[in-house]
């Protein structure tokens, strides 16, 4: 940011210097600092860019001529982004810009509301923030600012997991189906046996008897499949009843079986 400054302010016929320097108090980190000499030229720029107020000193907030025209507005959403703002995501999304005082925040969040961004202010003690927490909003934020590829990289990042959301959702689905059906055939099968242990099985009607013979021809298929395969074909309510009467029969007959103890 600071070299984007330089550049700007070289344009402008403005004297600068970037320095680094380390903190002396908490992690040392390397701050960096841009200097501009205090010419009537460099005041005067500064001035009507809203920097600075008419007497010298820094404002909070630029005036509304600064920001009047649509082009204007885009470029003190990007700089107030490049300059103190963050955006991280995708599982939580979040973009804030962060100013020291809470009208600096509360006018970042005038301009971006006229370019259609919706952002919120908070207090933070020893800052102000404005802030968006919707990808609709980040989007409308990024959009005005200018940074168009950032957000046809959000929305594909987003569709992305969308669809891989729903692929699992779909697979997790699918398996939870296939785990049902398992064990509904090991059910059916089982009973099937035992009917036919206890000599149950062929005195029951055709159609029972033709189920049951399908279910231990094809222990794994579904109950459609099996429906499919009957002759004649019957429907999927129809056989998923006869297999489900199959099982009824085989608890039956354990219950009335006489037990020793």
């Amino acid at each position: 940011m600071a070299r984007r400054a330089y550049s700007i302010l070289k344009e402008l016929r403005i004297a600068s210097e970037i320095r680094t320097y380390h903190r002396t108090a908490f992690d040392h980190a390397a701050r960096t600092q841009l200097l501009v000499e205090g010419s009537a030229h460099a005041i005067d720029v500064l001035t009507q860019a809203g920097v600075l107020g008419d007497a010298g000193l820094p404002l909070d907030r630029p005036p509304g001529k600064v920001v009047a025209r649509p082009c204007c507005r885009s470029a003190y959403l990007r700089g107030a982004f490049l300059g103190a703002g963050s955006l991280s995501g995708p599982a939580s999304p979040h973009l804030e810009i962060r100013t020291p005082l809470h009208g600096g925040a509360a006018f970042v969040r005038s301009v971006a509301s006229a370019t259609g961004a919706r952002l919120r202010v908070a207090d933070r003690g020893s800052h102000s923030i404005a802030y968006a927490k919707s990808w609709e909003a980040i989007e409308a934020y990024l959009a005005a600012a200018g940074a168009s590829d950032t957000v046809l990289a959000l929305e594909e990042r987003a569709l992305v997991a969308e669809l891989r959301a729903e692929a699992n959702r779909l697979a997790n689905a699918d398996h939870a189906n296939l785990v049902r059906q398992s064990r509904s055939a090991r059910t059916q099968l089982d009973a099937v046996h035992r009917l036919e242990r206890e000599g149950v099985l062929d005195g029951l009607a055709p159609p029972l008897q033709a189920a049951a013979a399908l279910r231990r021809r094809h222990p794994s298929l579904s109950s459609r499949e099996l429906a499919s395969r009957s002759d004649p074909p019957v429907t999927k309510a129809a056989m998923a009843a006869r297999l489900g009467r199959l099982v009824a029969l085989a608890e039956q007959t354990d219950a009335e079986r006489p037990h020793t103890g």
